[in-house]
């Protein structure tokens, strides 16, 4: 399962941006989905994650109030929208799906290659 991430960029703080995660493969179902980020220097951190059907969340204090994490389950896809963006958010973020592959009945861990997100002050 390829998953791609997209929507990251420049933004002076306070400003917003939105990311999206778009999985694709062959005959898969999707459980937790999740966003992750890593700043230079630093380790990579959990963001938000989102579990199957949407029905739970739960986000890094330091985002909590300003960030929300959805998904649609029909088009494979997670969003992170971002609001009042401070220059500590920057980083590379990174989506990560986890879930079962119905050929082989296998899980997948699979990750992203990243997006830029730099906010200015």
């Amino acid at each position: 399962v390829q998953v791609v991430e997209s929507g990251g960029g420049l933004v002076q703080a306070g400003g917003s941006l939105r990311l999206s995660c778009a999985a694709s493969g062959s005959r898969f179902s999707i459980n937790d989905m999740g966003w992750y980020r890593q700043a230079p220097g630093k380790q990579r951190e959990l963001v938000a994650v989102i579990t199957s059907g949407g029905g739970s969340t739960n986000y890094a204090d330091s985002v909590k109030g300003r960030f929300a994490i959805s998904r649609d389950n029909a088009k494979n896809t997670m969003y992170l929208q971002m609001n009042s963006l401070k220059p500590e958010d920057t980083a590379v973020y990174y989506c990560n799906v986890r879930g079962v592959v119905h050929t082989t009945t296998r899980l997948f861990d699979s990750w992203g290659q990243g997006t830029q997100v730099t906010v200015s002050s």
